[in-house]
C-alpha cells in the first residue's frame, strides 16, 4: 500500500539535503552509539528501539564497517486501520523476533539492533530509503553507505510466515542465530486455573445428564455437523490463517483501488484462497458421502444412474478447479487425470 505525506515535494527534498549534509559531520565513536543503542534497547520492553531522523543521522555517522547490523520496520499509523497490510500483526512479530533474539543471546556488545520507525514523524528517513509502499523491512549491514543500493530488503512474500520468516531472514542475510521464537501462551496461568475449577465443578452435572442421553453429544445431527465442520476446517488452511493471521484479501500493489483475492506465488496464501479450496473439497466430500450412505438405498436404478452422474460431473469439475489454481499459484503443472498418450 502505497503512503502518501501532506508536505510539498520541495519540502521533502530540502529536508532530506539538510538530512544529508548533517550526516556528514564529524563522526561520533563507535562505542558512544553502541552504548546509547544498548541504552535505548534496554528500556523497550521488547527490544525495539524507536528510530528518528538524529538517531539514524548519528548511526550513519559512524565509519564503516560498523559493529553491528540494523534491521528497521516501516511503520505508518495512519495505515493501521487497513486490514489487508496487517501492519499491527507484522509490528508485533518483529517485536517478538526482537524479544527472542535478546533472550537467547544475551551479549553485552549486540551485533543486531531492531528499530521501528514512523512515517509522520521521520519522513526524511523514508525518502532516503526509498520507502513508498507498506509493509517493508530493511536491512542495513555494517558495511553499507548508501542506504537505497546498500540495505537489503525482505520480500514482502516472506512475511507470510510472521516471525519465523523473520528470523530466517536475518540467520542469512547477517548469519546471526536468533534462536526460538518465545511466543506468550494464549492462556495464561490464572486462566487455565479458572478453566480447570469450572470443569471439576461442572463435570459431576455434565456425567449425570450423559448417562442419561440428555445431552447434545447424543444427538446425530450435531455429530454429523461437527464432522462437516471439522473437514472444511482441515481443508481449508483454516489453522495457518489463525495462527498466521493471514488477510481474506489484500490490496492491489499496481492499483490499490482493486482487491486481491487469490495471491500468485507458493510461499503466501491469503484467507480467501483457503476458503475456496475447503469449499470445492467439502463438496466433493459431501457428495460422496450422499453416494456411500444415501443413494446405495434407493432402489430405482434409473434415478441411482443419473443422480450418479451428477455427482460424477460436479467432482470432477470441482477437482479440475483446485488442480487448476494449483497450476497457477505454483507453476507446476499437474495431470493426473488423462493417459501420458493423450497429452
Amino acid at each position: 500500500m502505497a503512503i502518501s505525506s501532506t508536505p510539498t515535494a520541495a519540502a521533502l527534498l530540502l529536508i532530506t539535503i539538510l538530512f544529508l549534509l548533517t550526516t556528514h559531520g564529524t563522526p561520533l565513536s563507535s562505542d558512544t552509539i553502541v552504548s546509547e543503542l544498548s541504552s535505548l534497547r534496554s528500556q523497550s520492553s521488547t527490544g525495539v528501539i524507536h528510530l528518528t531522523d538524529s538517531l539514524l543521522r548519528r548511526i550513519l555517522s559512524l565509519p564503516t564497517p560498523r559493529p553491528f547490523h540494523s534491521l528497521i520496520f516501516f511503520d505508518a499509523h495512519q495505515l493501521h486501520s487497513k486490514p489487508e497490510l496487517s501492519l499491527p500483526a507484522l509490528k508485533s512479530e518483529f517485536s517478538l523476533v526482537s524479544s527472542s533474539f535478546q533472550s537467547n543471546n544475551p551479549n553485552e556488545n549486540p551485533q543486531l539492533f531492531f528499530f521501528d520507525i514512523e512515517f509522520q514523524e521521520s519522513q526524511a528517513s523514508f525518502a532516503l530509503f526509498g520507502v513508498n509502499s507498506l509493509p517493508h523491512i530493511r536491512l542495513i549491514p555494517p558495511t553499507a553507505s548508501d542506504l537505497k543500493s546498500d540495505s537489503i530488503q525482505m520480500d514482502a512474500s516472506d512475511l507470510s510466515r510472521m516471525a519465523e520468516s523473520m528470523a530466517e531472514f536475518i540467520e542469512s542475510r547477517t548469519k546471526l542465530s536468533v534462536g526460538p521464537i518465545n511466543r506468550p501462551p494464549i492462556i495464561s496461568k490464572k486462566q487455565i486455573m479458572f478453566i480447570v475449577a469450572v470443569v471439576l465443578i461442572w463435570t459431576p452435572f455434565f456425567v449425570k445428564k450423559l448417562i442419561s442421553g440428555n445431552t447434545i453429544f447424543n444427538d446425530k445431527n450435531i455429530w454429523m455437523a461437527g464432522a462437516i465442520f471439522v473437514y472444511f476446517f482441515s481443508v481449508s488452511g483454516a489453522m495457518f490463517n489463525i495462527i498466521r493471521k493471514m488477510p481474506m484479501f489484500m490490496a492491489d500493489r499496481q492499483d490499490p483501488s482493486k482487491l486481491v483475492f487469490f495471491y500468485q506465488g507458493s510461499g503466501m496464501q491469503l484467507g480467501a484462497e483457503g476458503f475456496s479450496i475447503g469449499f470445492l473439497y467439502t463438496i466433493v466430500g459431501l457428495l460422496l458421502a450422499f453416494v456411500t450412505h444415501v443413494l446405495v438405498r434407493v432402489k430405482n436404478r434409473t434415478a441411482q444412474r443419473l443422480v450418479m452422474i451428477f455427482v460424477l460431473f460436479v467432482s470432477f469439475w470441482a477437482v479440475k478447479k483446485v488442480v487448476f489454481l494449483d497450476n497457477w499459484k505454483t507453476g507446476y503443472g499437474i495431470h493426473g487425470y488423462w493417459p501420458s498418450s493423450w497429452q
